[in-house]
């Protein structure tokens, strides 16, 4: 039984016991997994019994609709049908998956699938013929009832796969039941044998303590014989007391040699010795001189902790070895009140024994300690300074955002620190001032006094902070004498001492650390050390924050320059699309210009119904005219020969409020939708210089979006006001015309894209080009176009336009006709024979003699024939576009046969060419199609005579 020890007991018991706790949780572990595995199949089950339920639902959503429409004979009850038809196939293919595994079920999913598409066939017929025949055929059709049977049996299919599912839901949840039974009866087993594990160990543990007890009582005999032999011994020691004593003598003397201090006192605290260092460490030259009892000793020094607390006599060290106490390095400050010093002693002491071990002496060892002390405080002191820099500098660099580094640095520096008041001042090099940036809160005093109006910013020549602002740290540790506006301000509210740190980067200061105490001198030099730390940490983050936040301003400001120069170029594309376009479109409209106006001017006997309906078509073209114009102006800036009037903003709104007066009220009223309008019309608006049309055009399509953005109705705003520049650099003061709606808004990549021609969020009912005619009339007007949107909270745009901005119209625009017009030989040079003939016409009926040449080619050998006959021809007109030869080679040619000759360019690109002043060589005169006789006329009466 020797092998069979107590220890190998306890762990054969505890390895016992543990086996049995691993086996417990393997079951509970096995248990739990068999209780997911059924919870899942009971999951599954329930999934399958709600798909079931879903396709249930989607179907009488179906029929309702059905239903509904055909009762009605309203198309949004067909909103439900057509839904659940989308939804049926989904819910079909997840009832495929979910059902996987039971092949009965599939078995009635294949049945299922096929009942559906006969009722989807039927209702589809169903609403065909109700759409083709009529809704009474329609209800007759219903009433036949083979769609109700359908849908019953479709019911019945469902109710039997719910039966099903419910059958297989009971079984799971009866096995989850026995397997919890079974896990529970392993359990109990397992824990009937732990507690039999238990009951063992205790057993053993009592036998092996009354083994112990019997040991102890075996171990006292031997010790009763020991002291038998110790007592015998000490015969023979008390003659070794006398050389015991002498000895002692040679101690004492050794003690006095000692640069610790040694007191001994008896057990009634009279003092018995103080060395030589015990005597020079409390201020004496000998015993003497205080008393030699230890209360004597209350009147000539104080005993505190190292806390300042005051000692209490009892509490002394040599009162504490007195009691018996052992101590160990027992620290406290010692001041002499004599003297007036403070020390700081370590005690050590214990009580000296006789041989029958009774305390006869108390002795104590005194160390000063007090410079060990100052090296250890000022050590943890810069621990501590080094730890708050740590934590400082580490949450700063978390940090981009400069008033929240100020704002961290300040309340930990008056938390930790701590002070009785922080701030952080910029710097402004040019100006020679402080801001103060962020103020403390501990004084909160004196931050209402700095912050007001008058001490916000100081003047760093009059407030002796120019060392400072030079990168100098100043530490002024009384600063009620110092003559400066700023410090007394600091000293009438109770502060006297002052650290001032540069923050600087680079040797640029940009502001300055400030930080004060209540009392005077209450900075040491580790302190001030640490705030110059301090600041250069928090300058550089400062920096780095600054930097990152030129940085992200550079980043948006580039980003929003590439957004511009990408809808520019977008717009610059579709406006040389538009130009080719636009060609085409004038050279249609030129016949129907010509011979209108050539009926007006020259048919007299016209009724006034037919000159009436003349009139119109000639408006009706010119308007044509403009509109495919300005296709091309979706990229181009404003034209300097652009026809400018005064325009009323206010009467401007009204207008367009009064035609829009059916989209934003009629018509949504007619859906059971309110728009409530807010005017809202700045008096004495001042008036602006732009084309009228043009903005009225742009102020409806934002009308029109802002009430397409609210399908639900909400309020439509708009308002003009004057909006004025903060400060002169910001621009001249505009007037702003704002249309607000509380709609569905725009997400940021929807703004960044409305803008764009046929960029559009509402599906086929958009063109896409309201907002992008809306900004060419922006960027033909010089104005500005701001949107302001969220998802949600509704949009608002605003249009700023200059006030005062006047353009001066060419005066070669007004036309001077002579009363008597010669009779000119013209040659007309055109590929579309329809312009040809059409400006034959209109030319002979004023007298002129028409020569007409189909291309440039022909042109040029026409002009040539004239030429060698004798014959040279009044004036050229020609085409610009056309094959082979164009007008640029047909006027070369002119000019280099009949110098004198006058060559007028009639084309599509005339208004672009006009406008940008680009006048083709050899060309003396451009005029845009669709011509008009008045032009035509203009430019004969210029040329005749030369």
């Amino acid at each position: 039984m020797k092998f069979w020890t107590f220890e190998r007991q306890i762990t054969t018991g505890v390895l016992t016991l543990g086996l049995a706790l691993v086996s417990a949780f393997a079951v509970s572990e096995k248990n739990t997994e068999q209780l997911v595995a059924t919870s899942q199949r009971v999951s599954h089950t329930q999934n399958v019994l709600d798909a079931l339920d879903t396709l249930l639902v989607s179907l009488v959503n179906l029929e309702t609709g059905v239903r509904g429409y055909i009762i009605t004979g309203q198309e949004s009850y067909l909103a439900p049908y057509y839904t659940s038809r989308s939804t049926i196939n989904e819910n079909l293919e997840n009832l495929k998956n979910l059902t996987s595994d039971n092949p009965s079920q599939q078995n009635q999913l294949l049945i299922l699938n096929k009942e559906l598409d006969n009722q989807l066939k039927y209702r589809n017929n169903l609403i065909q013929t109700a759409k083709s025949s009529g809704l009474e055929r329609g209800r007759n059709i219903i009433l036949d009832g083979a769609g109700k049977r359908s849908m019953d049996k479709i019911r019945n299919i469902i109710g039997d796969m719910r039966i099903e599912e419910n059958r297989l839901l009971k079984i799971r949840q009866e096995a989850s039941r026995q397997s919890n039974q079974n896990s529970g009866l392993i359990l109990n087993v397992l824990r009937i044998f732990m507690m039999s594990v238990l009951v063992g160990a205790y057993l053993v543990v009592i036998r092996e303590i009354k083994m112990r007890h019997k040991a102890e009582r075996d171990l006292q005999s031997l010790n009763n014989n020991l002291e038998d032999r110790v007592q015998r011994r000490t015969t023979s020691l008390e003659t070794a007391t006398h050389a015991l004593r002498e000895s002692e003598a040679r101690l004492q003397t050794s003690m006095e040699t000692l640069s610790e201090g040694v007191a001994i006192s008896d057990m009634n605290g009279r003092l018995l010795h103080f060395n030589r260092a015990a005597l020079a460490l409390h201020g004496f030259t000998k015993l003497e001189e205080s008393h030699l009892n230890l209360p004597d000793f209350t009147q000539l020094i104080r005993l505190n902790t190292l806390e300042g607390i005051v000692i209490p006599l009892e509490q002394w060290p040599l009162s504490r070895v007195l009691k018996g106490e052992t101590l160990r390095n027992y620290e406290v400050s010692i001041t002499h009140l004599r003297v007036g010093w403070t020390r700081i002693y370590s005690y050590n002491g214990s009580l000296a024994r006789d041989t029958e071990k009774n305390p006869v002496l108390a002795v104590v060892t005194i160390t000063d300690i007090t410079e060990k002390k100052q090296v250890e405080l000022r050590t943890i002191t810069q621990m501590e300074h080094l730890d708050l820099l740590n934590q400082i500098t580490r949450l700063i660099g978390e940090r981009l955002d400069l008033q929240s580094i100020f704002q961290l640095v300040v309340r930990m520096l008056e938390a930790s620190l701590p002070v009785d008041f922080a701030c952080i001042a910029q710097y402004d090099s040019v100006a020679h001032t402080l801001t103060l940036a962020y103020l403390g809160i501990k004084n909160q005093m004196l931050a209402d006094t700095l912050s007001s109006a008058e001490n916000a910013t100081i003047s760093a020549n009059d407030n002796g902070l120019g060392r400072c602002t030079q990168g100098e740290l100043v530490c002024e540790q009384d600063i009620s004498q110092i003559p400066f506006p700023f410090t007394q301000l600091l000293a009438d509210n109770g502060m006297h001492s002052l650290v001032m740190a540069p923050l600087h980067v680079e040797n640029q200061v940009f502001g300055i650390l400030i930080v004060t105490r209540s009392a005077a001198n209450a900075f040491t030099n580790t302190e001030c050390e640490f705030l110059r730390q301090l600041a250069e940490h928090v300058a550089l983050a400062a920096w780095h924050a600054q930097l990152h936040a030129a940085l992200t301003q550079s980043y948006e400001d580039l980003r929003q320059t590439q957004q511009v120069f990408m809808q520019e170029e977008r717009l610059r594309a579709l406006g040389q699309m538009a130009s080719g376009i636009a060609h085409d479109i004038n050279n249609a409209l030129s016949p129907v210009s010509l011979y209108t106006e050539s009926l007006l001017d020259n048919e007299k006997d016209l009724s006034p119904r037919a000159r009436n309906y003349l009139e119109t078509i000639y408006r009706a073209v010119d308007d044509v005219a403009e509109t495919v114009a300005r296709m091309r102006e979706f990229y181009r800036k404003r034209e300097t020969q652009m026809e400018l009037a005064t325009v009323n903003i206010n009467h401007l709104v009204s207008q367009v409020l009064e035609l829009t007066h059916p989209r934003w009220q009629d018509m949504p009223q007619e859906r059971g939708i309110m728009i409530q309008p807010q005017i809202l019309l700045q008096p004495d608006l001042p008036t602006i210089m732009g084309v009228e049309s043009e903005i009225r055009d742009a102020l409806t399509n934002l009308i029109f979006n802002a009430v397409d953005a609210m399908p639900n109705g909400g309020i439509l705003t708009v308002q003009t006001r004057v909006v004025c520049p903060e400060t002169p650099a910001e621009g001249d003061t505009m007037v702003a015309i704002e249309v607000t709606d509380t709609g569905i808004g725009m997400d940021e990549a929807t703004q960044q894209r409305c803008l764009e021609p046929f960029f559009t969020t509402k599906g086929e009912s958009g063109t896409g080009m309201g907002l992008a005619m809306v900004f060419g009339m922006v960027q033909r007007h010089s104005a500005n176009l701001q949107i302001e949107s969220a998802p949600g909270k509704g949009t608002t745009i605003r249009l700023l336009f200059s006030i005062g901005t006047t353009v001066i119209p060419d005066d070669s625009t007004v036309l001077h006709l002579p009363e008597n017009l010669p009779k000119m030989q013209v040659l007309l040079i055109d590929d579309d024979p329809i312009l040809l003939k059409s400006l034959t016409d209109t030319l002979e009926m004023d007298g002129h003699i028409i020569v007409s040449a189909n291309g440039g080619e022909q042109g040029i050998a026409i002009f040539n024939s004239f030429i060698k006959q004798g014959k040279p021809l009044s004036v050229v007109i020609t085409d610009l576009g056309m094959p082979y030869v164009d007008g640029h080679k047909v006027a070369a040619a002119i000019k280099s046969s009949s110098p004198n000759t006058p060559v007028i360019l009639l084309t599509g690109w005339g208004k672009r060419l006009i406008a940008e002043g680009e006048t083709p060589k050899n060309v003396d005169r451009v005029l845009s199609k669709p011509p008009k006789l008045k032009e035509i006329r203009d430019a004969f009466a210029t040329f005749h005579g030369r």
